[in-house]
């Protein structure tokens, strides 16, 4: 993916307010933050704040994507502070001479500029190269950056019982995000209307010069680079094709979701400009603790109190599920802390089918028993005593 021509210009750890070398637990940390602050439904009217949540809303999206935010830290140091620099004239403002001219970098180091192209007259691609795809004309490649550009992707976040995350639901999400205008449909134009191609650059979005050995490609600036003009704007969304408005999408959880995890909902993120497609919508799924369930992947894990009486003589015991209960056979001699399996009653799997149920059984030890119940256990104990048994008998050999 080449990178974004606003990186050059834009500073996302600023916006989020974190340094450089933040981890991806701080970014995250400083995003939710800020959105909660500058979210449009807090500060209704309020343009600067809307402006702030879309500039935090990029920053976290580059740096919160590893292979994004490598590619975005190696331009900003490429280009930081006029790094390049050779015969008297900037870079990348313009190159004397031909691709075998020699550039000298700020720390001193030489480079030739055919390398830093890809290929140094081979051919071939590599270096930085590709970083150069949308700025320059190579092999008419430049083009393909000219069009209007997809949407951004958004993330938000959802809360779910245990039991809904088990067995999947259906959740309304309330979204404050750029969307495809109404009046126009996203095409920018008045309705009725409909944009034209620019006749400056032929609907390329680039117009082309030669200096020297080379050919620059560069936005047109008749049409901005979209390629195409409107004539007769849509006063809705000011020929932007595109609106901030809060719309509820219904949102289905498929089951076993765990938390942490991130849904996709293709083209429901931020509304591309002039009829592009959208981005996607990734919601975050947050599952809050149960206090009888928990869960090993799949297998769905309980502990069960039972007596004493019901490990020695044995028993069958009711224990619940996600969808009703089941009786759990307990055989007689069972020891405390055994975990008993119950087959197909665990979380319900996407292809089919289900986990298994994992039963604990743990001791519950009255607090208080009547004379009657003293006097049984005693004459158990007692029982217990003449038939040799010795809980301790191998214990700390």
């Amino acid at each position: 993916m080449a990178p974004q021509r606003e990186w050059l210009e834009r500073d996302f750890y600023k916006d989020l307010g974190v340094a450089s070398d933040a981890s991806s637990e701080e970014i995250q940390k400083a995003y939710r933050k800020l959105a909660a602050e500058l979210h449009p439904d807090r500060n209704p009217g309020n343009t600067e704040a809307e402006e702030r949540f879309k500039r935090v809303s990029e920053a976290k999206s580059v740096l919160s994507d590893p292979e994004k935010k490598k590619e975005y830290d190696e331009t900003r140091a490429m280009f930081a502070g006029g790094r390049f620099r050779g015969g008297g004239n900037g870079f990348p403002g313009g190159f004397p001479g031909g691709g075998g001219t020699t550039y000298t970098t700020t720390t001193g180091a030489d480079f030739n500029i055919g390398d830093l192209f890809g290929g140094g007259g081979g051919g071939e691609s590599g270096g930085f190269g590709d970083i150069f795809d949308g700025l320059f004309n190579r092999g008419g490649r430049s083009q393909q950056t000219s069009r209007p550009r997809r949407g951004k992707d958004l993330e938000t976040e959802t809360t779910l019982t245990f039991r809904d995350a088990a067995v999947g639901t259906t959740v309304p999400l309330r979204v404050t995000s750029p969307s495809p205008c109404t009046s126009c449909h996203g095409s920018g134009a008045k309705p009725g209307t409909s944009p034209r191609v620019c006749p400056s650059c032929n609907g390329s979005g680039y117009v082309s010069r030669n200096q020297g050995a080379f050919g620059f490609s560069e936005p047109c600036q008749d049409c901005q680079g979209t390629g195409s003009r409107i004539d007769d704007p849509c006063t809705d969304c000011d020929g932007s094709g595109v609106k901030v408005r809060a719309r509820t999408i219904n949102v289905r959880i498929p089951p076993g979701v765990e938390d942490g995890q991130r849904i996709r909902l293709a083209g429901q993120g931020e509304a591309g400009r002039r009829g592009a497609p959208s981005g996607d919508l990734y919601v975050v799924v947050h599952v809050k603790a149960d206090r009888v369930f928990t869960r090993n992947g799949q297998d769905l894990k309980v502990v069960l109190p039972v007596s004493i009486s019901e490990l020695v003589l044995g028993a069958t015991v009711s224990v619940p599920t996600l969808d009703g209960s089941v009786g759990v056979k307990i055989p007689a001699g069972t020891t405390d802390g055994r975990t008993l399996r119950v087959r197909g009653r665990g979380v319900p799997k996407r292809a089919g089918g289900a986990g298994d149920l994992l039963v604990t059984v743990k001791v519950a030890v009255p607090p208080k028993l009547d004379d009657a119940a003293r006097e049984a256990m005693r004459a158990y104990a007692q029982a217990e005593r003449s038939s040799g048994f010795d809980p301790r008998a191998d214990w700390g050999r």
